[in-house]
């Protein structure tokens, strides 16, 4: 491994074919890479994102340091503005700003969405991402479901948006992917309300005060 650095023409990292080479998987992985990976989203990828009411989100700072978080929100909330460029909103939160702080020393991301209630399937998507705040953007030719949430009212009104440049799109295979059920919850946008959005459920603050 000493040496070797990614070629970004190529699938895949370094790391991924010295392990492919390591357990003679390169025949499969190539097969994968030819059939699947796409570095832009197909209109059925598209068609996909704009019915998706979550996405898994994995950052990492300057120094490698990872993050992953999740973000939800009504369908269709990750906006697909073209093949190669998606968006999505950032509300009020805990102040803490991870994965925000990661993208402006690292753009790298990686959004993961899987349909657990209908299709059973994922899309990875991996690209580069820069913070945009909502005002900034007022003015863009943005699709109109995208105005109509940047305009919202109250805790509905993203602070900012994460605008994604799409480097590679691919499935993520339905196999291991539960078949979950859907329940209807009350969503209390924007609230600082602590039981509201999750109290002291893992202790740390009785923890800390003790």
């Amino acid at each position: 491994m000493e040496g070797l650095t990614n070629d970004r023409t190529v699938h895949g990292s370094c790391g991924e074919h010295f392990l492919q080479e390591r357990y003679a998987t390169t025949d499969r992985a190539q097969t994968f890479y030819e059939r699947h990976v796409l570095d832009h989203l197909n209109e059925q990828m598209r068609e996909f994102v704009g019915l998706q009411e979550m996405v898994f989100v994995s950052t990492a700072d300057a120094a490698g340091e990872c993050d992953s978080t999740f973000r939800a929100g009504l369908p269709g909330f990750v906006h697909v503005i073209d093949e190669r460029t998606l968006a999505y909103p950032e509300y009020r939160g805990n102040g803490v700003m991870a994965s925000l702080g990661n993208i402006i020393e690292n753009p790298h991301v990686g959004l993961l969405f899987i349909d657990f209630f209908n299709d059973i399937i994922g899309l990875h998507v991996n690209g580069s991402a820069v913070v945009v705040d909502n005002d900034d953007i007022m003015g863009r030719d943005v699709p109109p479901a995208m105005h109509e949430a940047m305009t919202a009212s109250g805790g509905r009104r993203p602070e900012r948006w994460v605008w994604v440049t799409v480097e590679e799109a691919y499935i993520h295979c339905s196999k291991h992917i539960p078949w979950l059920q859907k329940r209807d919850k009350r969503i209390y946008w924007g609230t600082d309300d602590a039981r509201q959005k999750g109290g002291d459920y893992f202790g740390t603050v009785r923890q800390r005060s003790g």
